[in-house]
C-alpha cells in the first residue's frame, strides 16, 4: 500500500513534535524513521496508525485522505517495544484475537482462524509455543509473536515502535536479521521507528532522519551515510572528528594544518567545519617533514578485527578517533605516548556561514 503525509503539524502545549512534515512511503518497501528521542518519529507513526490526529495535515493512503479514519478502518498492524500480548491468553489466543473480534460478516470461520494461526506461527518459527503464556517466553519471542498478532488481520502496512528496544544487543542483531527476511518474503509495506542507527542501515529500504519534528534526508541507506545532507545527519550516523577552521578557494585552515576541499573552491574566506569519520583517518609515524596534523597516542582498544585508537591534538589537545584494523596496528607496534600524524582520506565540510 502507498502511503504519504502532507504538511503534518502536531503539537503538544508548546511542544512542536511535528513540524510541516511531508513524505512519500513507497509500495512494498521497509522504511526506517530514525533519530534521536523527541524527533517526532513515533508521533508521525502513531498518526498514520490513526492513534493519533495531527493538529494539521494530511494522511493518504491507496490516494485516499484517512486523516479522519478510525485506526479500525485503515487496516493498518501495529507493533509496539513492549509487546502488549495479553497475559492470559495462549500465544494461539493472542494471534487470533483480532481476528475474532472482526465483525461477524467479515469473521473467519473457526476452522479459517485455526489454519491462519497456525501459518502465522509457523512462518515466525514459534509453532511448537502455541498452547504457552506470554509470561512463559523470551523478549525475542514475544516480540515475533506480537508480530504474528499484528499480521494476523492481513494489514495493508505494518507500523513498528522501536519493536527491538527493551531486548538485549544479541537478541536485537537476531530479530533483525529476521525482520528483514520476513519482509522479503512479504513485501509488507512496512515502517518501523528507531533511534538505532545501526539498525536502521543494516534493516532499512529507505531511511528517513529526523530532528525537532522536522526531516532532515531521505535517501537509501548507503545513500544517508556516505553523502549526509547536514551536519546534524553526519554526525547521528555514527562516530565523527570535527576540524573547526576557515574555509577559503577549497582550502580548510584548521588550526594551522590546512585540508583540500574541492567541493568548496568557490568559497570565500567563511568558517566551516570538517567532518571525517574515525576509518577516514590515516594514521602513520611523525617525522619532521611529515604531512598531516600532529597527534600523540593517549589509548588504545583493540579487541576483535579492529582498533581503535584515542589520539590528541598537539596544538590544541582535543581528541580525535581514528580506526584501523587489528593486523595493522600490530603490524605498525604504535605505543602510547608516541607522537603520529594523521591526515583524512576522506572529508566533508559544512561552511557555516560567509564572511
Amino acid at each position: 500500500m502507498t502511503i504519504a503525509v502532507h504538511q503534518l503539524n502536531k503539537k503538544f502545549g508548546q511542544f512542536t513534535a511535528l513540524d510541516n512534515v511531508s513524505l512519500n512511503f513507497t509500495n512494498g518497501e521497509l522504511t526506517a524513521l530514525l533519530g534521536p528521542s523527541g524527533c517526532g518519529k513515533t508521533t508521525l507513526l502513531r498518526i498514520i496508525a490513526g492513534l493519533e490526529y495531527a493538529d494539521s495535515g494530511q494522511v493518504v493512503l491507496e490516494g485516499e485522505d484517512a486523516s479522519a479514519k478510525h485506526v479500525q478502518e485503515r487496516q493498518v498492524g501495529f507493533v509496539f517495544q513492549h509487546y502488549a500480548l495479553f497475559k492470559h491468553m495462549t500465544i494461539f489466543e493472542n494471534i487470533a484475537f483480532g481476528l475474532r473480534v472482526k465483525p461477524r460478516n467479515v469473521r473467519p470461520s473457526e476452522a479459517q482462524i485455526k489454519e491462519k494461526v497456525t501459518q502465522l506461527l509457523e512462518l515466525v518459527q514459534l509453532d511448537w509455543l502455541a498452547d504457552r503464556y506470554p509470561p512463559q517466553l523470551s523478549g525475542g519471542q514475544r516480540q515475533r509473536i506480537a508480530l504474528a498478532r499484528a499480521l494476523a488481520v492481513e494489514p495493508r502496512v505494518l507500523l513498528l515502535d522501536e519493536p527491538f528496544g527493551a531486548l538485549d544487543a544479541k537478541v536485537r542483531k537476531e530479530l533483525r536479521r529476521w525482520l528483514r527476511r520476513l519482509h522479503d518474503e512479504l513485501h509488507v509495506t512496512s515502517i518501523f521507528v528507531t533511534h538505532d542507527q545501526e539498525e536502521a542501515l543494516e534493516v532499512a529500504d529507505k531511511i528517513v532522519v529526523m530532528n525537532q519534528g522536522r526531516v532532515e534526508q531521505i535517501g537509501a541507506p548507503g545513500e544517508v551515510y556516505q553523502h549526509p545532507a547536514s551536519p546534524f545527519v553526519y554526525g547521528f550516523l555514527g562516530n565523527v572528528n570535527l576540524f573547526h577552521g576557515r574555509v577559503h578557494e577549497g582550502i580548510l585552515d584548521a588550526g594551522g594544518v590546512s585540508f583540500s576541499d574541492p567541493a568548496h573552491a568557490d568559497t570565500r574566506d567563511a568558517t566551516g567545519t570538517g567532518y571525517v569519520r574515525p576509518h577516514d583517518l590515516a594514521v602513520e609515524r611523525y617525522t619532521p617533514d611529515g604531512e598531516g596534523l600532529r597527534v600523540q597516542l593517549g589509548r588504545v582498544h583493540s579487541i576483535g578485527p579492529l582498533a581503535q585508537l584515542e589520539l590528541i591534538r598537539s596544538d590544541n589537545g582535543e581528541l580525535i578517533e581514528a580506526m584501523m584494523s587489528s593486523e595493522r596496528y600490530t603490524q605498525l607496534q604504535f605505543k602510547v605516548g608516541e607522537s603520529l600524524l594523521v591526515t583524512p582520506k576522506r572529508l566533508h565540510v559544512f561552511v557555516d556561514d560567509a564572511t
